[in-house]
């Protein structure tokens, strides 16, 4: 895996060709769509390892970007066409602080129109370019820290957010500005981390020595070190027979601290691989 620090203009997907072509693998992906205007962390799984990319898409998301009083987009964000128009001169900065407040917690949020979410087998912002809107369900998010600042404009306001995955911030954004009466939209949006993934490589300066061992991409799991019995059953895609503590999803290692697979319980109480790497 790479830890990328996306460049503003380009899509992920974008990201994963450039990826394809550094690193010579066919098979690359990513661990959660970043907006092509935005920049900031995005993972990228190479090889083998991007099966592993499923444990990372739940990490939580921590963001820094701008909101902008007084104006409503189609998009949510800077990118999109004004909507409407509000005066919010008068809205300050504790005013904006007491109403993001109302945000931090177990909430529920529609996903915007812009969004990869898939409804009806085709994703939303497919169906926003072809100009239908559509019902969305609203889904539960959480949002753990957001914090607003002053910025150097009038009307702009810097925010920092801690969330859950699946949280759009651009949508968090518009939603203050209802709160306050009025309207708003992002800008200048960076992911600045993903779980403890905190520190990215520019794309031009990626290579080799970037790419991170597969345990180290989940070293957020639970780690177990597997004997020589343990490791010959497990390069086979054997289940266990044992009950770990927890609900899992578990790092099976060598000894060496190399990762072997990744295990995890399923519904009827066994203990079954998802994803080995070890060769057998």
């Amino acid at each position: 895996m790479a830890v990328v620090d996306k460049p503003a203009g380009c899509t992920s997907h974008d990201v994963v060709g450039r990826c394809r072509r550094i690193f010579g693998q066919k098979k690359v992906g990513h661990g959660g769509t970043l907006d092509p205007d935005a920049t900031g962390i995005l993972l990228v799984g190479l090889g083998r390892a991007t099966r592993l990319l499923r444990f990372l898409a739940p990490l939580p998301k921590s963001y820094v970007a701008e909101v902008v009083l007084g104006a409503a987009t189609s998009t949510l964000d800077d990118s999109g066409e004004v909507l409407a128009t509000y005066d919010m001169s008068a809205v300050g900065l504790d005013g904006v602080r007491a109403a993001a407040g109302r945000f931090v917690g177990d909430i529920e949020q529609i996903p915007p129109m812009v969004s990869a979410v898939q409804i009806g087998g085709r994703r939303l912002h497919e169906l926003a370019r072809a100009g239908i809107e559509v019902e969305r369900a609203a889904r539960p998010i959480t949002v753990h820290r957001f914090e607003v600042s002053p910025a150097p404009e009038p009307g702009v306001f810097r925010i920092e957010v801690d969330c859950s995955s699946g949280t759009y911030v651009r949508s968090l954004a518009a939603d203050l500005g209802e709160a306050l009466g009025g309207g708003a939209h992002l800008r200048r949006l960076r992911r600045t981390a993903v779980g403890p993934f905190d520190a990215g490589v520019a794309l031009d300066d990626l290579g080799a020595e970037h790419v991170l061992a597969p345990a180290a991409a989940v070293g957020h799991l639970a780690r177990v070190e597997a004997d020589a019995a343990m490791a010959e059953a497990v390069s086979y895609g054997r289940p266990l027979e044992i009950d770990w503590a927890g609900e899992g999803p578990w790092a099976v290692l060598d000894g060496a601290g190399a990762l072997l697979a990744v295990y995890e319980r399923v519904p009827d109480g066994r203990i079954k691989p998802a994803v080995v790497l070890a060769p057998h």
